[in-house]
């Protein structure tokens, strides 16, 4: 299932710490030989402070006690460098860590800096030494310090630019912490800031929303609102853009999540129709089985999809998130996917047969007769369908219901109101007023 994975087209859009939980998950997966993720792991350590762990991996990896000097000269700067930073920003942590000083501090930001200036002789470089300070803590892989400094710096920070690296990491830090409330929190405040900001072009905008998607697919997958978030987030205009222009493999989480959710099938048209449209430029199991049952109307080729659709799901890093329950180990999002698919597929048969052979069903369903027969009665009770078992012929027989006039002509104009309402306010603001003609000088 290597070839389905898409580790090395999320990672680029990712800060390299989270890489770290994917390539975890792989490691024990085992999707690539051990030697080859411990290889990327001390990689991606090089890059960042936590040298502790990179020798760690680096023991694990050559089977040795011995690091190499590089490594212990490493460990050195790095504490020498986290105790400079601290000295220099000691006078403004020591204002913070003191609740009663704490409270002089108001809304205005301006006010806060002049009377730390003032009062306490707290100006730009302590405050600078702050953010220093609470990046190098993230990069040391102290997330819960890094949080806190980071968070306090924004209050005092009145570079925007700035600000906003701030919120990053801030997000950044509460996710591998898995704090996933306060990270939901952090995500929408960083989306309200990306898509107000003026940006310094249209490319810089698009490459923040393409990273805020990646970002969110760790919070939408672990919290519990999160399958109504990532299609709230990826449905809108702009993100639908940005996926279609530069992250079409974001469409396998965004389908993943429709199927999941009955209570969105609303927007399985519109999923369709993107599915349609960058068929060309990406497919994998997910998108290919919704393809063939909407599209190609193709029921055995759904059938074999709707298989690879399971190990997919359980080797991805965000759909194969396991559960313990009791004595066993589940994945419930795997669950939840095929209980779903199967009902597309009962769903999409029924309006093209009046009389269904279980048997032939349970094979399109990859079940046993009896599970399959089980099923369906179950499915007949709770969604009240208008439909009958045959347990002597061992079929399904459908019922006809088709919708009066009167009910399709409700349906057909239920929103006509409102629709003339948009159009006639469109066509209105593309009208150029007499006066606003350009004329020739």
């Amino acid at each position: 299932m290597a070839e389905y994975d898409l580790t090395s087209k999320i990672a680029p859009h990712l800060d390299r710490h989270l890489v770290f939980p994917l390539l975890e998950f792989l490691q024990e997966k085992q999707l690539y030989p051990d030697d080859q993720i411990l290889k990327s792991k001390i990689d991606l350590l090089s890059k960042t402070n936590m040298v502790d762990y990179a020798m760690d991996i680096h023991k694990s990896l050559y089977r040795t006690e011995d690091v190499p000097q590089d490594m212990t000269d490493r460990r050195v700067e790095v504490v020498a460098r986290l105790k400079s930073l601290e000295e220099m920003a000691a006078p403004l942590i020591s204002f913070l860590q003191n609740p009663s000083l704490v409270q002089e501090l108001r809304s205005d930001k301006q006010y806060n800096l002049q009377m730390l200036n003032d009062r306490y002789q707290i100006g730009p470089n302590q405050i600078e030494a702050l953010y220093q300070y609470a990046k190098f803590q993230f990069e040391c892989g102290n997330y819960s310090g890094a949080a806190d400094f980071l968070y306090q710096y924004r209050t005092f920070c009145t570079n925007s630019d700035r600000s906003l690296s701030a919120l990053w990491g801030k997000l950044a830090a509460e996710i591998l912490m898995q704090n996933w409330d306060i990270a939901l929190e952090e995500l929408n405040r960083l989306k309200e800031i990306i898509d107000s900001k003026n940006f310094s072009s249209p490319l810089n905008q698009l490459q923040n929303r393409t990273w805020l998607m990646h970002w969110s697919l760790f919070i939408f997958f672990n919290h519990e609102n999160g399958r109504n978030g990532i299609i709230d987030l990826f449905f809108q205009e702009r993100y639908l853009n940005a996926i279609q222009t530069n992250a079409h493999h974001l469409l396998r989480y965004l389908a993943t999540a429709v199927v999941v959710n009955k209570r969105r099938r609303n927007m399985l048209k519109e999923l369709i129709k993107v599915i349609q449209q960058e068929q060309y430029t990406y497919k994998d199991p997910i998108t290919e089985f919704l393809e063939c049952l909407y599209v190609n109307y193709d029921f055995e080729g759904a059938q074999q999809k709707l298989v690879e659709c399971e190990k997919v799901i359980l080797n991805d890093p965000f759909l194969g998130k396991q559960v313990q329950e009791g004595n066993f180990v589940t994945v419930p999002l795997r669950d939840e996917f095929l209980e779903n698919a199967r009902l597309f597929i009962f769903e999409t048969y029924c309006r093209i047969h009046q009389c269904i052979d279980i048997r032939m069903l349970a094979e399109k369903l990859s079940m046993s007769y009896d599970e399959a027969e089980r099923w369906i009665v179950n499915l007949v009770k709770n969604a009240k369908l208008d439909a009958k078992i045959d347990s002597t012929s061992g079929t399904v027989v459908m019922g006809t219901n088709h919708t009066n006039v009167y009910e399709q002509i409700i349906e057909n104009t239920k929103q006509l109101s409102m629709r003339t309402y948009v159009l006639a306010n469109n066509v209105a603001s593309m009208a150029v007023p007499v006066t606003q003609v350009p004329t020739i000088r």
